[in-house]
Formats: C-alpha cells, structure tokens, sequence
C-alpha cells in the first residue's frame, strides 16, 4: 500500500529524500509538497486528485494539519496517520506577525527563509551547519516566492476540539530538541485522538526528517509493520 508523505511551510518533496528509500520495502512512496490553496482545506483538496485510492498518510509540520483535513475529506481512504512535529493548536497573534513581517518584499525577490528562522528549526549543534542551512533554504527557493506569499498569509485554525474526527489509527512523533512545537501540544494530539500512540526522536531539532531521517524512518517502518 501506498505511504504518501505531506511537507510543511516550505518544504518541499525533497525533505524526504533521506526517508523515503528506507520505506520503499512497504510500497510505493509518494512524497508531496504544498504548492496550493490558500487555507489548510483547500491544500488538502488540492493534493486528494493525485493520491491514490487507499493510502497511509504522513504529515510533516503544517503538513499534519492538511493530512487530518484529508483524512476528514477521505476518511475511507486512509489506512493510518502519522503525525510528525505538528499540533492542534491555532496560531497565535504573534506567530502570524512573524511570519507576515517577513512579506515586505515581492515575490519575485524571494531568495529562500532567513538565516535565523532556519536556525530556530533546527537542533542546536546544526544552528551553524552551513550544508543543513543551505538544504532548508534551497526547499524555499525551489517553491518560490508566491508559494511563501500563500502559506506566510495562512492562519491556520486549531482542531482540538476536532481532533476527535480521526478515526484511523494515529502515531504522534515529536522531537526531543523541538523550538517550534512543545511536548504539551504533542500531549494534546495524544489526547484528543482516541488510542494514538506517541514516540520522541532524540538529537532533533523540528527538522526530523533531515536531522534524524534513519531514526525517523525506524519509527515509521515499526508502525507500518504492523499493517504488513
């Protein structure tokens, strides 16, 4: 069966370029990116056309809100859900000040995220590792400046009082080193999604699926297995 796996703001589909060969063994892989829509529902419409008929479903960081919207799309379609340094929560005031203070200049002169907003994504001990600097930045700049227009103006609206929607078997997995994304949010998912199951990456910033791919791709092929 099919392992689609969804990016997050600004990612794109070579952020699983280190993962996705470790899972190849369970079928096809199918990474994606979100290069439309302008609200999490209507990028979870936008990828459903190009997703097979039945399918697990990974999401990355805003990518893990768009996977619950697609599994409420789809629900038949979904096998399992794996959530990856995400959250329930709505952004706040000053999460979408950030990320709009950031918009002054046009599209056109977009060249990739700053230097400190990578840097808060990622372990301490990489904050200063020029290639992962450059790996999260070319994700930007492959996107382009239009894709980052769209998703900076997007405020995502929490589902914690929706979370209870997910009926498919779930795995919560968060990272130890994590700036962006608390232990308590992944509590919560835990929490509001009857009988998910939660793991940690150690020696991880946000970034999993770039700074700890073989321990990310370990945790996924455990749960898959027992599909197999």
């Amino acid at each position: 069966m099919a392992l689609v796996l969804v990016s997050g703001f600004m990612a794109d589909e070579t952020l699983w370029d280190d993962v996705a060969p470790l899972l190849e063994a369970f079928g096809p892989v199918i990474p994606l990116a979100l290069r439309e829509g302008d609200t999490i529902e209507a990028m979870a419409e936008a990828l459903l056309p190009a997703l097979p008929a039945r399918f697990h479903l990974a999401g990355f960081s805003m990518g893990g809100y768009v996977a619950r919207e697609i599994v409420r799309l789809a629900p038949g379609r979904v096998e399992s859900l794996m959530l990856i340094a995400t959250s329930a929560r709505s952004d706040t005031e000053e999460m979408i000040r950030q990320r709009r203070s950031a918009l002054k200049s046009p599209p056109e002169r977009f060249k990739g995220l700053s230097r400190p907003a990578i840097q808060s994504s990622l372990h301490p001990d990489l904050r200063d590792d020029a290639a992962m600097l450059a790996r999260v930045r070319d994700m930007g700049v492959r996107l382009g400046g239009h894709v980052f227009h769209r998703q900076s103006f997007i405020a995502r609206d929490g589902d914690l009082e929706r979370l209870s929607d997910m009926t498919v078997p779930t795995l919560i997995i968060s990272a130890d080193n994590d700036l962006l994304r608390s232990e308590a949010e992944q509590i919560e998912l835990e929490s509001g999604i009857a009988g998910a199951r939660r793991m940690t990456i150690t020696d991880s910033g946000h970034m999993i699926p770039l700074e700890q791919p073989e321990s990310l791709a370990t945790a996924l092929k455990q749960w898959l297995l027992t599909y197999k």
